[in-house]
């Protein structure tokens, strides 16, 4: 017999709302259920509720018969359960805290994997993405691969604080001024520059900031770094973190990201976005179908 475990509506589904509490309490707060609030633990129990009156349909359908979750699957998912605790030690012990042992963790898993199983299996069949759909998306939604302009650039800051004997405004605009100097009569030396007399923690990497866009940077860095051409030097410029000289050392035109770059990407997000759909589509007309036969 084929080493499998089949989930079915026998799974205890008060242990898997256990399990869903402490999933839920977490993804949703970051929190283990017992340090809730009132209000959060209402919303998680809340949520819990509406998940298991899905994932009862779901079981109880036709197509959960054809449906196993293997022993290995359920092993990596306790393993990955375990991976977020320092210690087994400590794993056992959200275990216990919330009336839960490894046993019971198991069935709760297995009836999470055979309800994700289920749709995945609804929604195999749905149409193939076509080169022609990959080349639609791309075109109606050009916005999404538009690349902004980024400018690569380096500075020297020297710091104001008039508290400071040598700090004050005159003498760091003094200092500023010298430095620019510098940079002027030799633009190969501003990286030397930044490392001797910046004031930045960026220092230590010759001043660069790195590639950036619009807005990133105070408004008057921002300001002068995109009206600068490659290798140009700034004037003096200031900020409230004190005076700045800016040098652009590279420049990326705005563009769109070749459709050879994003191809499978898009593929991958219309798939899954079909196959969402399809999973919604089935869980809509298995609810519907179970209501009919109440009613």
């Amino acid at each position: 017999m084929p080493d499998t475990i089949t989930s079915r509506n026998n799974l205890s589904a008060n242990t898997s709302s256990r399990y869903l509490s402490i999933k839920h309490a977490e993804a949703l707060f970051q929190l283990a259920p017992d340090a809730l609030s009132e209000p959060q633990r209402a919303h998680v129990a809340e949520v819990v509720a509406r998940q298991l009156a899905i994932e009862q349909r779901v079981l109880a359908s036709e197509e959960a018969r054809r449906v196993t979750v293997s022993n290995e699957m359920v092993d990596a998912g306790v393993g990955e359960v375990m991976s977020r605790f320092t210690s087994e030690a400590d794993f056992v012990c959200m275990l216990a805290k919330q009336g839960l042992t490894q046993a019971a963790l198991r069935d709760a898993l297995t009836r999470e994997m055979t309800v994700d199983a289920v749709l995945d299996a609804v929604s195999a069949n749905v149409p193939p993405v076509s080169k022609q759909d990959v080349e639609i998306f791309y075109r109606l939604h050009a916005d999404r691969f538009h690349t902004p302009e980024r400018r690569t650039a380096r500075h020297i800051l020297i710091t104001i604080n008039d508290d400071l004997a040598g700090s004050g405004r005159v003498a760091a605009r003094a200092r500023i001024d010298q430095i620019r100097a510098q940079c002027v009569r030799d633009p190969e030396q501003f990286a030397k520059q930044a490392l001797r007399h910046s004031e930045c923690p960026t220092a230590m990497q010759g001043g660069l900031l790195g590639p950036v866009t619009r807005g990133q940077l105070f408004p008057a860095l921002d300001a002068a770094l995109f009206a600068m051409g490659t290798g140009e030097l700034s004037g003096v410029l200031e900020s409230p973190m004190g005076f700045h000289i800016l040098c652009c050392d590279h420049i990326r035109p705005a563009g769109r990201v070749p459709l050879a770059k994003v191809r499978e990407k898009i593929r991958a997000q219309i798939l899954a976005t079909r196959r969402a759909h399809h999973q919604r589509q089935w869980l809509r007309s298995l609810i519907g179908t179970r209501q009919a036969k109440v009613d």
